[in-house]
């Protein structure tokens, strides 16, 4: 098959790319090469080169559509990341993640094609703070967490409902959505728009919501993408990862190969068509113990500087439910934790890694976000 992967040239993407070529399917990659990601917008040393490679911006409608031509699938990967950084740079958010999608599904709906199947990136920052349990009231979703409470250093949520402790339990995809920034109000509405255009003419949407994906390519230069990789940068600068709160906040980590599985498999599973499924591993860990397992990794006797201070818009727990993705798609993650770090661990020991991680820190700081 011909099929299209948006940000193609990025961390997820070229790992799709990748198992598609391998699989032999015609693969066309579209992607802008933003400098935040791609320094100096060159290509990246990985880049795939048996597809492909169309530079061009999905907020440009005329390629786009040309680049569509032909294709039988979509893998929409192309986003601006960065939770933080979209508080302050809104338009360029929205420009990419809403714009950018609402051209694709314009093309789409108003222009002759071939595509049989769309696959979108969702994320599950849309759902804000993550399900918990209170013995007295079951099943809660707590709200963000107050000034007030905050101050006093109270990092855990209490029951919304009669202010009890609570425990966190793994989210499913029945869950409210309720973002707390522009770029995952951007992500909720990538899916839903995907998803609505999806049943309104009949075309095939699987809308994949990824947890903390972590491993191989993610940039180490780029102070706004995942924890992982700022840590990573961090420690080989030999520097202490910086946390805040008191480090013991939860992430649901998922391998980068885990990710493009799933993918894959829903591709080829017509059970998925008009869902939007979980991709993570369903096990909590704490973003403290992140940060030592990667020092550890690197041989450094680094220990992470804990700040105590919070983020504004960050959730305390998240972490996926499987049992839907795993029903559709028999989709469970392979790779264990203690495996995937040291396969990212391995591959960082080959590229450069420029710590900006107190540019991006004194930009938050600067607009009041920390």
């Amino acid at each position: 098959m011909r099929i299209l992967v948006t940000g193609g040239a990025g961390f997820i993407g070229s790992h799709l790319v990748d198992a598609l070529t391998e699989r032999g399917h015609e693969v066309v990659i579209y992607d802008s090469l933003d400098e935040q990601v791609h320094p100096g917008g060159s290509p990246p040393p990985f880049l795939n080169q048996r597809a492909e490679f169309v530079r061009g911006d999905v907020r440009d409608y005329r390629p786009l559509k040309r680049v569509i031509d032909g294709v039988e699938i979509i893998f929409h990967e192309a986003s601006a990341v960065g939770v933080g950084q979209s508080q302050y740079e809104v338009a360029k958010y929205v420009g990419v993640n809403s714009l950018g999608t609402a051209n694709l599904l314009d093309v789409l709906v108003n222009e002759k094609h071939g595509v049989r199947k769309l696959i979108v990136a969702a994320s599950m920052s849309s759902y804000g703070e993550g399900l918990y349990s209170c013995s007295n009231c079951g099943p809660v979703r707590p709200p963000l967490r107050l000034p007030e409470q905050i101050q006093n250093g109270e990092w855990e949520p209490l029951c919304p409902s009669c202010g009890a402790d609570v425990t966190p339990l793994p989210i499913t995809e029945d869950a409210r959505l309720s973002c707390n920034s522009i770029y995952s109000l951007s992500k909720k509405g990538q899916e839903e728009m995907c998803l609505l255009i999806g049943r309104t003419y009949g075309i095939p949407v699987v809308s994949l919501r990824y947890f903390n994906v972590y491993g191989p390519r993610q940039s180490l230069s780029n102070p706004y993408t995942g924890v992982a990789a700022i840590f990573l940068s961090r420690i080989k600068n030999d520097r202490p990862p910086v946390l805040y709160e008191d480090g013991l906040q939860t992430r649901d980590f998922v391998h980068i190969d885990d990710v493009v599985r799933a993918n894959l498999l829903a591709m080829e599973k017509p059970e998925a068509n008009g869902q939007a499924l979980n991709v993570g591993t369903g096990r909590p860990t704490t973003i403290r113990a992140l940060a030592e397992a990667l020092a550890e990794a690197l041989g450094k006797r680094i220990g992470p500087e804990i700040t105590r201070q919070f983020r504004k818009g960050d959730v305390r727990h998240c972490f996926a439910d499987l049992s839907r993705v795993t029903s559709v798609l028999g989709f469970t993650p392979a790779v264990p934790f203690q495996e995937g770090l040291r396969k990212l661990v391995s591959w960082s020991l080959t590229v450069d890694a420029k710590d900006r991680f107190e540019q991006a820190r004194a930009e938050l700081k600067a607009r009041g976000l920390v």
